[in-house]
């Protein structure tokens, strides 16, 4: 550490694939929340060709949190530059680069830098963020090496929805309906018991027992970032057998007969469990349309519940 309190760390990992795509997965953050275990959700705040303010929700040691960075890209050195503009105690500043180098056509190595401060330089503090900085580097960078490198072998398996209800009612009452998880068990059938926990404002750790068709229940835990009253995103950690990821928003726009509520979806297939759970026979076809059939099931119930709660209001 350095004498102003400054801690340098470095962690780096070797990547099977050219160092230009490597880059530009980094490069474009609205990918984050699939490539990065701990990346809830990521916002543009301002944007041109080579700076950007971003806004990013992750967990930290298990614990969510949000701050504002600031990014200066460099496409032609394949470095991008951030910094934190408020940081969330106990990070008092946080900064750092990306570094992606060349070892071949076909290879490449990553360099995560950090330096950081800890409030009030305390040691307690410090030892956190050592271990939050020292567990989400290890996490990114083997979660990056392993979807490069799988990118393509993936391709067929990770796929977006959506499904849409019109609701003659208003936005607000659209979204305080799927805001308001607390009271799902109500207003629900399919939702068996919530356990909702919203320490920061706008960031919610969402805990539910669902009921499948033939009676199963099964747990999932989620966190949801909230923007009133316009859109709630999410992103799922703990998943069913047949997916080994799931990233969504819900959306509520506003129209001239009311609002058009939307639920998006994108997911990626866990191939290894297809013949477990559906059969020996089963495709990876199969999985997609039992995946996409269950996940729609839920939210058009959802949607149109909450169609039911704001029609009734307006």
């Amino acid at each position: 550490m350095t004498q102003s309190g400054l801690r340098e760390v470095e962690h780096e990992i070797a990547i099977s694939a050219p160092a230009a795509a490597v880059y530009r997965l980094i490069a474009d953050v609205e990918n984050w929340p699939r490539i990065f275990p701990p990346t809830i959700h990521v916002d543009h705040v301002e944007k041109d060709e080579r700076t950007e303010r971003i806004r990013i929700w992750a967990t930290a040691n298990g614990e969510p949190k949000n701050w504002t960075s600031r990014r200066t890209l460099d496409p032609e050195n394949l470095r991008i530059t951030f910094r934190q503009e408020v940081s969330t105690p106990p990070v008092a500043a946080m900064g750092g680069t990306w570094i992606v180098e060349a070892l071949s056509d076909t290879e490449s190595r990553v360099r995560l830098l950090h330096d950081y401060r800890a409030v009030d330089e305390d040691p307690a503090n410090m030892k956190w963020i050592d271990e939050a900085v020292d567990r989400n580097s290890r996490s990114e960078l083997a979660a990056l090496k392993k979807n490069v490198e799988l990118a393509h072998a993936t391709e067929d398996l990770t796929f977006s929805f959506e499904d849409t209800v019109q609701i003659a009612g208003s936005a607000k009452d659209v979204y305080d309906f799927v805001n308001e998880a607390h009271l799902w068990s109500e207003r629900l059938p399919h939702v068996a018991t919530v356990r909702l926990q919203e320490d920061t404002p706008g960031l919610q750790e969402l805990e539910m027992d669902t009921r499948a068709k033939d009676g199963s229940v099964h747990t999932t835990r989620s966190y949801r970032v909230t923007f009133p009253h316009h859109k709630i995103a999410y992103k799922q950690v703990t998943l069913p057998a047949l997916m080994t990821l799931h990233t969504g928003y819900w959306t509520f726009a506003e129209n001239e007969h009311g609002v058009a509520a939307s639920s998006q979806h994108t997911v990626t297939l866990n191939t290894d469990n297809i013949a477990r759970v559906l059969g020996p026979d089963a495709t990876v076809a199969d999985a997609r349309e039992y995946v996409r059939t269950a996940l729609s099931t839920n939210s058009r119930a959802t949607l149109n519940h909450a169609k039911s709660h704001a029609e009734a209001r307006a």
